[in-house]
């Protein structure tokens, strides 16, 4: 027997709000919303989610996982991405071919190049 992939859970200042940018910036949908949760699909039956929880205190070191997008026009998806309010950071990544961001509660990603 294996497990399946449920949800992504992640820690929020303000659930409902990031779970609405996100849901902008992956084009999911909200699926369920709560005071105490609120969870993001591609669509009503598809897994993975990604549940959004309050917690009481503000991220404060890098992240342990983040998520990694990839897009065709990696400049176009960063515009993108910025103007809805994610931010450039520089984690000490060196020289790559990804972008890393932040999403408005400071929690870093990727944006990968379109693959060859």
């Amino acid at each position: 027997m294996v497990s399946q992939w449920e949800n992504l859970v992640v820690d929020a200042d303000d659930p409902p709000r990031l779970a609405r940018w996100w849901a902008q910036a992956l084009g999911y949908q909200i699926v369920h919303e709560a005071a105490d949760e609120v969870e993001i699909r591609q669509s009503p039956d598809q897994l993975p989610g990604v549940v959004f929880v309050p917690v009481p205190e503000r991220k404060q070191l890098k992240n342990r996982l983040h998520i990694d997008l990839r897009a065709a026009d990696q400049a176009a998806e960063v515009e993108r991405l910025v103007d809805m309010g994610a931010r450039r950071v520089d984690i000490d990544q060196g020289d790559v071919s990804w972008i890393v961001l932040t999403d408005p509660e400071g929690n870093e990603f990727c944006v990968l190049s379109g693959r060859g």
